[in-house]
């Protein structure tokens, strides 16, 4: 049994690095929150709620990645500078918005202002955000108060976010994440007493006006101070760990969760990076399958670490631009050195956790090559262990069947390189893809034959890739198998009208099958629709 607690701050890791934030951001803003609900007299059950809501405020930030990063170049800096920000004033979008993202994408000034424009009108991505926030939440097992609290995560005070909520309407763990949020994202970048003038200043817009005169500068006791938040304060004994420091917020009783427990938030954070390009929907869960069923035909003895590894092996994933990872042409050298640094923030964020030290080990070294010709580290085989090998061959295999064929831009390109597993558009697979099928198999037997790739873990998941699948077609929230067609088009990004063309039929019949798809899985937009279908299996 390990603390989910302790899981979930490790992993809060992830979410700041997708939100361009500190590293324990989400650690540091938890600790304030807790204490906020604690001066407003909250009850332990609240303060709970408020602890898991304000450690997971991020958990939808891959929701709108694709879209934003189309928008403006770089959905990373988006988020940021859209908490960074007070939106609802014009000035602060032209004097912190605009240059804040425009640096980040490499954009001009006039035409991040244009989409910033363009984006205030569209409500997709604050719905989605708070869709998947609040679907993931509840995979996670965290109550109806924290799936409600992440629900309303881009609500306002003054009613102009969403959901179109006001005032007392929002829930009142989510009004004191925003405040503690905003003042500790303040002060981390420019001292607590700006931060509290600012937080004073977006009272009646933003944020809650009582919870802000609640919110006092002893509250970020050691939020600013140059090294890790101490236990009582800067005057405290030492420096202790903010995970620690949460940890011992956490009201009784903790929770724990066993080994299949501990796989299902590992697949949801999988899952939920995944959601970064529409190609990526449901690689995570697709490797870890593959990878192990390989360990289990070899008889190795690590077949859930194996399984937990797959889910998490592209963790880092979140750090590195949507832009890049749904790229459709080869890649600048810059954006191939981004790219691989992808394995190494996995093993930054997983690294923090002592109960996933295997895990941690095996999901960083997923590009590394038997030949010295992977990356982050360019290990060679005799630093490679046997799983390492199986999860590098599995994801090497499902990365080549999920690419679109005949593409020119990475014919003859070397397995495990940038341009093998970026740079091409994904589409849904179906039957087909057996071509597809066939040139993964091809490429994986020519990676071993190379000495790139272990043979005996090639073999191995050429295996397990050639048993039946066991993939649901239909039944699923009552979907029929049409509709299950149709929510996996509509998932990898496909409108209304490719669908239509896709499955022969007409715009107004694929608009009814999306509109009933849609209630019956409790969604409105296409990035809960992707995480739905990644949850069941059905892509």
């Amino acid at each position: 049994m390990i603390r989910l607690l302790g899981i979930l701050g490790g992993l809060s890791g992830a979410l700041d690095l997708g939100t361009g934030a500190p590293l324990d951001e989400s650690l540091v803003r938890c600790v304030a929150a807790v204490r906020l609900a604690r001066a407003v007299g909250c009850t332990d059950d609240e303060v709970r709620v408020v602890l898991y809501a304000s450690l997971l405020e991020h958990l939808g930030c891959t929701a709108a990645s694709h879209a934003g990063a189309r928008a403006f170049g770089d959905d990373i800096a988006v988020v940021r500078y859209s908490f960074v920000a007070d939106l609802t004033r014009p000035v602060d979008v032209v004097r912190t918005f605009v240059p804040g993202v425009a640096a980040a994408s490499g954009r001009g000034h006039g035409r991040t202002l244009l989409a910033a424009v363009r984006a205030a009108r569209d409500s997709e991505p604050p719905r989605a955000t708070c869709e998947v926030a609040s679907g993931a939440a509840r995979r996670l097992g965290l109550g109806d108060g924290v799936v409600e609290a992440l629900g309303h995560v881009t609500a306002q005070w003054d009613g102009e976010g969403y959901p179109l909520v006001r005032g007392t309407q929002i829930p009142l763990a989510t009004r004191i994440v925003h405040v503690a949020g905003t003042a500790v994202l303040l002060a981390l970048r420019a001292g607590s007493q700006t931060a509290l003038a600012e937080v004073r200043r977006r009272a009646r817009t933003q944020l809650d006006p009582d919870l802000v005169e609640a919110f006092t500068v002893d509250l970020l006791d050691g939020v600013t101070e140059p090294g890790p938040l101490r236990a009582d304060g800067p005057a405290g004994a030492g420096p202790l760990d903010p995970l620690d420091v949460a940890l011992e917020l956490e009201p009784d009783p903790v929770r724990h969760v066993d080994d299949r427990e501990l796989e299902g938030v590992a697949r949801t954070f999988g899952d939920l990076v995944d959601l970064k390009s529409p190609r990526l929907q449901g690689h995570s869960a697709a490797v870890a399958g593959l990878a192990s069923d390989a360990a289990g035909i070899l008889g190795l003895p690590e077949m859930s670490d194996v399984r937990l590894a797959g889910h998490l092996h592209d963790l880092g994933r979140i750090a590195v631009s949507s832009r890049i990872w749904s790229k459709t042409g080869p890649l600048t050298a810059a954006e191939r050195d981004q790219a691989r640094l992808h394995p190494y923030y996995t093993e930054r964020i997983l690294a923090r956790l002592p109960e996933l030290a295997a895990v941690a080990t095996t999901a960083a070294r997923h590009h590394e090559r038997s030949d010295g010709s992977g990356y982050h580290r360019g290990l060679r085989a005799v630093d490679l262990s046997m799983p390492a090998r199986v999860l590098a061959a599995a994801d090497a295999y499902r990365s080549a069947l999920e690419s679109r064929p005949g593409r020119g831009d990475h014919q003859g390109a070397r397995a495990g390189s940038p341009t093998t597993e970026v740079g091409m558009r994904a589409r849904p697979r179906s039957a087909e893809d057996g071509g597809q099928v066939e040139a993964a198999v091809a490429s994986l037997t020519a990676a071993a034959r190379a000495g790139r790739l272990d043979p005996d873990a090639v073999a191995a998941v050429q295996q397990a890739a050639g048993r039946p699948g066991t993939t649901p077609v239909s039944g699923v929230a009552g979907l029929t198998g049409r509709q299950v067609e149709v929510l996996r088009l509509v998932a990898v990004g496909l409108s209304n009208r490719e669908v239509a063309e896709r499955l022969v039929i007409s715009p107004r019949t694929a608009e009814h099958h999306l509109q009933d798809i849609y209630q019956r899985i409790g969604a409105s937009t296409r990035a809960a629709a992707a995480l739905f279908a990644m949850e069941h299996g059905l892509l």
